[in-house]
């Protein structure tokens, strides 16, 4: 087992098969419990399946990330324990949502439950701007302060984005590989986050197999595998930018644009959500009011399928990823400023196409 250990830490890329392999063999029992239990969704206005669906897939992608972490013994250092502390927290929090439906609320105070053990007690946090603004280190207090706010920015935006099949796993797998290369490549301190983000790339795998090809074994990933991915994706960013502020990764790997960096890698779940946020300020509506104006539900009403929209919007993601990569050391406001007017072109675009869809429709029903 020692050897074992050994080698998986040194080529943590192996935990993808790992992983796989355990969530493969676990998933049929959540399934079979979920429908048991009536762990189910039925069909309804926000929503285009058929029948009930389990929507508890978050329970089989932590528990084959969680097998994975403890059997490498990388929770022994005092900071992975409260991570995966935090990790087991945001997890519940969605599956009692999953089920119960709470207010938003008290899914915020869950939320921050988990951010604290993140943030404050695994010391997890942003704590310099990277020059942006003339600001490099921050005050421990605005420290926390960012870090919060980031950490529910991204947690709720990759939670919003999950509305079709395929598209928050496939976007999580896409970052988690970003990530696992990125820290396998800066050295031996950084390998148990490239081993995180590995085992989060075979964990996400299982789960969206069966939910693009599962037809009769569909599930659904719930809240307590989307909160899930929120969290381990910023402790991904959180830890991304800390590296590069302080530039203790080699010279090749550094990023002097980091924060903007990540904000590309992320682009289509936070531009999204900020978006549809700022659309129902506008209206006077709640900002956690639920719509169906979020960009993937803009693509289905243009015909698509939902594999197809999980794949323009993975492509978008790839290209930006691409930007992110080539432009990692321009200025952070030269790359911020091409990041939102180009967001903001093609989410133009888009809506001038929905809306000459939607005049072409109602012409032919004249």
């Amino acid at each position: 087992m020692g050897i074992f250990i050994e080698f998986i830490g040194q080529y943590p890329y192996i935990s993808v098969m790992i992983s796989f392999i355990v969530g493969w063999l676990f998933m049929p029992s959540v399934i079979r419990i979920a429908q048991k239990h009536n762990f189910v969704v039925s069909p309804n206005k926000r929503t285009s399946h058929n029948g009930l669906v389990p929507n508890v897939g978050g329970i089989d992608i932590f528990f084959s990330f969680f097998a994975v972490i403890l059997l490498s013994s990388f929770t022994a250092s005092i900071q992975s324990q409260f991570v995966m502390i935090g990790l087991f927290v945001i997890m519940v929090v969605g599956f009692i949502d999953d089920l119960l439906d709470i207010d938003v609320f008290w899914k915020l105070i869950g939320e921050t439950a988990a951010a604290f053990c993140l943030i404050v007690i695994a010391d997890v946090r942003l704590s310099s701007l990277h020059g942006f603004l003339g600001i490099y280190e921050i005050p421990l207090i605005f420290s926390y302060l960012l870090s919060y706010f980031v950490f529910i920015v991204i947690t709720n935006s990759l939670n919003l984005v999950d509305g079709i099949d395929g598209l928050a796993s496939g976007l999580g797998i896409l970052y988690s590989l970003f990530f696992g290369i990125y820290f396998y490549r800066c050295g031996s301190m950084d390998l148990p986050l490239s081993l995180f983000a590995f085992t989060l790339v075979g964990s996400l795998a299982v789960f969206f197999i069966y939910n693009v090809f599962g037809n009769k074994k569909k599930i659904f990933m719930g809240d307590s595998g989307s909160l899930l991915l929120g969290y381990l994706v910023c402790l991904f960013v959180s830890e991304f930018c800390e590296m590069n502020a302080y530039h203790t990764i080699p010279d090749n790997m550094y990023m002097s644009a980091a924060p903007v960096v990540a904000i590309c890698i992320l682009s289509v779940p936070l531009f999204d959500t900020v978006r549809v946020m700022l659309t129902r300020v506008k209206k006077k509506q709640s900002p956690f009011k639920p719509d169906k104006n979020h960009i993937h539900h803009l693509l289905l009403s243009l015909g698509l399928r939902h594999w197809q929209v999980s794949a323009t919007l993975l492509t978008v993601s790839i290209l930006y990823i691409v930007l992110a990569i080539v432009a990692r050391n321009w200025p952070i406001w030269m790359l911020l400023l091409l990041y939102i007017i180009s967001a903001t072109f093609l989410t133009y675009v888009l809506w001038r196409l929905v809306d000459r869809k939607r005049m072409k429709g109602e012409k032919n029903n004249t």
